[in-house]
């Protein structure tokens, strides 16, 4: 037997394969199925069985693509509501993979239909379990993402209240040894405070998970509902896409229009420029928010622009536009793209850096906007004059900005503020709006 996890560090994603005897399962697959048919290969395997633990709603699985692809049967909870072809896979229900079994274990909290896999070796030992969203390395799933999405809706406190029975009843029972592979780590918000190590085992966490530790269900409760991430725009449609099924990847993308110019772009549609901070500065297609490649552009995509809006996306050459389409698809978005283009050959707009120097002397003569998020600024104002408009509102709450003062939009080290800017400008076109970006260390350091 072999277990190989695949880790996706910009959505902060683990799936994982299991090989025995010639044939493979896969689990909460990401959306390129490439490099499961890759290491099928690689270990001259036969792709049998998908699993879903549940619909993610931070990712687009590619299990129905898989299916198709391979003739594996796809497994996920009769409670789910699925709409393609599928096996229910709940409480007793076992898949025979090779000289192994996996075992559905009901293990709602994070969602009403989550499913922990428990994974028998040849021995018949309880080896591994793989605990989807419910069971995280330092932390469990959190669950305030399924009150409006999903073929089953549940409160917040409801799912909390079970996902203390599905963690002391079910996964605390089983072995000490028994290998924790979760599908998510440090960086998802699908939690709050994750290990850094990506799997673990069932008895280091009843050691130093802080909610495995003893306490009351009520207690329980308030402590995981207190202080979650906030909740990307396209986490419904995540959970929805993944319900019915995502089209094949490599048909999905080759849809996207890609544009030859950009000059024919209405101003005032929504257009998303994905190159540098200091190349948009320099000149941008006004109206552009740049939200720039890099290790959480999906997530700040799908935070910034909602699911049911068209947009334009701008990369700097063709081969990062395709780079910016997969990850688009990644978050079910592509078909979101209304044009795709390289480069830009219209740039009247432009956002001024402002240094440190500058500002610090005399900040109440800018309107200063801070746009992290609120835990952060809870912890520590970095001026006392600034209002808070995180990132992922600053489109909703723009008229909140005053009118009558420039405006310095800042974050903690640079990125968020390069977006947040661009935001205002393109809606506030009439203020001077600068990007304080790295040179908020500065301000740090002096305040």
């Amino acid at each position: 037997m072999e277990i190989k996890q695949f880790y996706d560090k910009a959505l902060a994603h683990g799936s994982y394969a299991i090989v025995s005897d010639g044939v493979m399962g896969v689990i909460d697959p990401a959306r390129n199925a490439k490099q499961y048919y890759e290491f099928a290969k690689e270990q001259s395997a036969k792709i049998i069985a998908v699993i879903e633990t549940h619909p993610h709603a931070d990712f687009i699985s590619s299990h129905k693509e898989i299916a198709e692809t391979t003739g594996a049967t796809i497994y996920t909870s009769k409670l789910t509501g699925a709409s393609y072809a599928h096996k229910n896979f709940d409480d007793g229900d076992e898949i025979r993979l090779g000289k192994v079994r996996l075992t559905a274990l009901n293990t709602p909290g994070h969602s009403p239909d989550s499913v922990s896999i428990l994974l028998f070796d040849e021995n018949g030992v309880e080896a591994a379990v793989f605990t989807g969203d419910t069971l995280f390395v330092g932390d469990v799933g959190r669950p305030d993402l399924r009150e409006n999405a999903g073929a089953i809706t549940a409160k917040r406190e409801e799912l909390a209240a079970q996902m203390y029975d599905s963690t002391r009843n079910i996964l605390m029972k089983l072995p000490e040894s028994t290998i924790v592979y979760p599908a998510h780590g440090p960086g998802s918000l699908c939690g709050k405070s994750m290990s850094p190590e990506l799997y673990s085992t069932i008895g280091k966490e009843k050691r130093k998970n802080y909610a495995l530790q003893p306490m009351s269900r009520e207690h329980f409760v308030e402590v995981l509902l207190e202080d979650q991430p906030f909740i990307p725009k396209y986490f419904g449609h995540g959970v929805n896409t993944n319900k019915k099924g995502a089209d094949v990847l490599e048909l999905s993308v080759k849809k996207v229009t890609r544009l030859k110019s950009n000059h024919n772009i209405n101003p005032d549609a929504l257009i998303i420029d994905a190159r540098p901070a200091e190349d948009f500065r320099k000149g941008h297609y006004p109206g552009a928010i740049n939200i720039q490649d890099g290790l959480k552009f999906e997530t700040w995509l799908g935070s910034i622009v909602s699911p049911e809006e068209q947009f334009y996306l701008i990369a700097k050459d063709d081969n990062h536009l395709d780079t910016l389409i997969e990850k688009a698809a990644k978050i079910g978005y592509e078909g979101k793209i209304a044009g795709a283009i390289a480069g830009i050959d219209n740039s009247s707009g432009s956002i001024e850096p402002l240094s440190a120097e500058k500002i610090l002397p005399k900040p109440d003569t800018y309107t200063i906007v801070d746009v992290r998020n609120e835990p952060e600024v809870k912890n520590k104002k970095i001026f006392s004059n600034s209002i808070n408009l995180p990132l992922h509102e600053l489109r909703e709450r723009i008229n909140e900005i005053p009118a009558d003062k420039p405006v310095v939009v800042h974050c903690a080290a640079g990125y968020r503020s390069a977006a947040g800017a661009s935001i205002v400008k393109k809606y506030l076109p009439s203020l001077m709006v600068y990007d304080l970006g790295e040179e908020i260390t500065k301000c740090q350091n002096n305040n």
